[in-house]
């Protein structure tokens, strides 16, 4: 029996070694904001370096506009795309993560605010009406996306032919707020995958302290 025993755990243990070691190795993206933490995303100096209102601006967000904030998370930017878009616009705040969206329909209704549709995304799909907005926003959100390519091609048939995509997401060098540096994504891959998606990009633009802003439309 002993002699048995020996070689069998040095084969279990070798087995764990190379498990352990594929599983670090194939880290996957894709990892979801916890929902208990929604209150990082509300810090109280966040306008100052998020800068909404010259998001909304590159973007060409006005009153009336039909815009989707994808990846929502706690409604921070949903209710200031409510208020610059207007009664008479629309806002479909979407995530994958029903508590995301239970937070943000009790929020807006604190904040009295009747141009907002929580829509439940599922996978790669956002499920926002094909043809219909002016723009649509990723903010801090990419780097979670497991199938970006479908994503990105998702996201564009909801665009009216003039609509835009905004991207916004933490740089690869550090500093400031954000997740781990190996969560990041290079922005030279956004492009990349948006090329793939049939998309082009417009402009990039270099505002932010903290983070990328990459704005596309649809290829011709």
């Amino acid at each position: 029996m002993p002699t048995r025993l020996g070689p069998l755990l040095g084969v279990a243990l070798a087995a764990l070694t190379v498990a352990s070691g594929a599983t670090q190795q194939a880290k996957p993206h894709g990892r979801l904001f916890p929902p208990q933490d929604l209150g990082l995303l509300e810090a109280p100096d966040r306008d100052r370096w998020q800068r909404p209102d010259r998001i909304m601006d590159a973007l060409g967000i006005a009153d009336a506009s039909r815009v989707a904030d994808v990846g929502a998370g706690s409604g921070w930017f949903t209710i200031r795309l409510a208020r610059r878009v207007g009664p008479q616009g629309v806002v479909y705040a979407e995530d994958v993560q029903q508590e995301m969206l239970n937070a943000i329909s009790r929020r807006v209704q604190r904040e009295g605010l009747a141009n907002v549709r929580p829509v439940l995304g599922r996978g790669p799909d956002p499920r926002l009406p094909e043809a219909s907005l002016d723009a649509v926003l990723i903010v801090d959100a990419y780097h979670e996306i497991e199938d970006r390519i479908g994503f990105l091609t998702n996201v564009a048939r909801s665009l009216k032919p003039q609509g835009r995509i905004g991207v916004v997401d933490f740089k690869v060098e550090g500093g400031g707020p954000g997740p781990d540096l190996d969560e990041r994504v290079n922005p030279d891959a956004v492009v990349a995958d948006a090329a793939r998606a049939g998309l082009r990009m417009v402009s990039s633009e270099t505002f932010l302290q903290y983070q990328y802003f990459l704005v596309f439309a649809k290829s011709p």
